[in-house]
């Protein structure tokens, strides 16, 4: 394979084939191809994007270079993937709620990227939680538990993790085609039968704007969907936070709460809405309004919970372990008039300068720290009145610039996006 040639024709505009692009991601999956040569390949289809057909091509091509799982008839297999924003918890209360309505989820997470946090940190902030299985163990939980949330073994899509590493350092992260191929490479590998997007857009979120949310949730669906996986995507608001709490203990307690009932109103909602898509997608209730029925008894009888029990303690955690919080402290209104959310993404590295997330690769993390929201945007306010509360081994005054970079008060309340803007597929 002359690489050069396939880096000039993409950069040309031209069309890439199947077997040209299969042979450019084994190359580099097995170390023939060069880092430069593939970065130059990345950079001009960050460049000149690339077609529907080539980003399928490129998806399959990198899934292939993995050992997907496999499974023999039985429940349908789904998940759920978000593009991550603060305070965003919900896999870890759909897991337990879909394995309890009759379906499987072999859901394979992620770590914080950005200022967003991963949902494998936050289960690791359950004592003994592993987040290493490898596909045996992953087969043996769904028989068992019918859920399972794990990190993604070196089984599974080899080719991104060293594709994503080189784009990481190149500028080439922003692609549409790339981010689609990498989103479902990984996801695809799960077998599943079903998937729904949380494409989340706004301040807190990857996608600032809800034209690039849009285009990124469009060609998640058309890949996934035409690599023979029923999928839907909800295109979600992130310019404010998702429920109280910011920080990876805080969110498990908070994810506790939401299989409880007792969860904040707006991450119960969009918790409940992701799994009722899935149920329909599935074949699990006929209509939305059935499906709604279904998670809420979940809920109401305790079963969702005891279902999250069973998964921790399946993979080594155990949920009654104390978690204990850091040292609180309260950041509270300067003057009288209404929360207005400036920028969210601000609050989440908030977290990370506490220690709740890497700065860089290896950095520990203090499971502990966190924020709590105690107001919420658009809502009014009295000088003194409490807006967040911080947990913190550091003390409020390291992170007091970034939380008035993220909030004030002002005279006017600003009209709130809906939480959930547009279903695409």
């Amino acid at each position: 394979m002359n690489v050069a040639q396939l880096i000039a024709k993409k950069r040309d505009g031209c069309e890439l084939s199947a077997s040209e692009i299969d042979g450019l991601i084994a190359g580099y999956t097995h170390g023939t191809i060069p880092d430069y040569q593939m970065a130059a390949w990345a950079m001009a289809v960050f460049c000149r994007g690339m077609t529907p057909d080539e980003t399928v091509c490129l998806t399959q091509s990198m899934l292939n270079t993995g050992r997907p799982l496999a499974w023999d008839k039985g429940r349908p297999k789904v998940d759920k993937h978000s593009t991550g924003g603060i305070g965003d918890k919900t896999s870890i209360s759909m897991a337990p709620i879909l394995a309890d309505c009759g379906l499987d989820v072999p859901m394979i997470s992620g770590r914080g990227l950005g200022a967003t946090g991963g949902t494998l940190d936050k289960l690791e902030s359950i004592a003994g939680f592993r987040t290493n299985l490898d596909s045996n163990e992953i087969r043996a939980l769904i028989d068992s538990v019918g859920c399972v949330i794990t990190g993604a073994s070196g089984e599974i899509a080899p080719a991104d993790k060293r594709l994503y590493a080189l784009r990481d350092v190149t500028a080439t992260v922003p692609s549409i085609p790339l981010i689609t191929a990498s989103i479902l490479s990984k996801k695809l590998s799960e077998g599943l039968d079903c998937l729904v997007l949380d494409v989340k857009w706004g301040t807190g979120a990857f996608m600032k704007t809800l034209a690039e949310a849009k285009e990124l949730a469009r060609s998640l669906v058309g890949v996934a969907t035409q690599m023979g996986v029923k999928t839907k995507a909800l295109i979600t608001d992130m310019n404010r936070p998702l429920g109280r709490m910011i920080g990876n203990g805080l969110e498990i307690d908070e994810s506790i709460d939401i299989l409880k009932g007792c969860g904040p109103a707006d991450a119960t909602e969009l918790t409940t809405r992701l799994c009722a898509e899935l149920l329909l997608m599935a074949g699990g209730a006929d209509t939305m309004s059935s499906a709604m029925a279904r998670i809420d008894e979940s809920i109401r009888s305790g079963r969702a919970l005891q279902r999250l029990n069973e998964m921790v303690r399946a993979q080594g955690g155990d949920l009654n372990s104390p978690r204990p919080r850091a040292a609180d402290e309260t950041f509270v209104a300067d003057r009288d008039g209404y929360l207005v959310m400036n920028d969210c993404e601000a609050l989440g590295l908030a977290v990370i300068e506490m220690g709740g997330g890497r700065k860089k690769l290896g950095d520990a993390i203090d499971y502990n720290v966190g924020i709590e929201m105690l107001s919420t945007p658009g809502q009014p306010l009295r000088r003194g009145d409490p807006i967040v509360r911080v947990y913190s081994n550091k003390g409020l005054t390291p992170i007091k610039g970034m939380l008035q970079s993220a909030m004030s008060v002002r005279d006017e309340p600003v009209e709130l996006t809906p939480l959930v803007v547009e279903i695409i597929g």
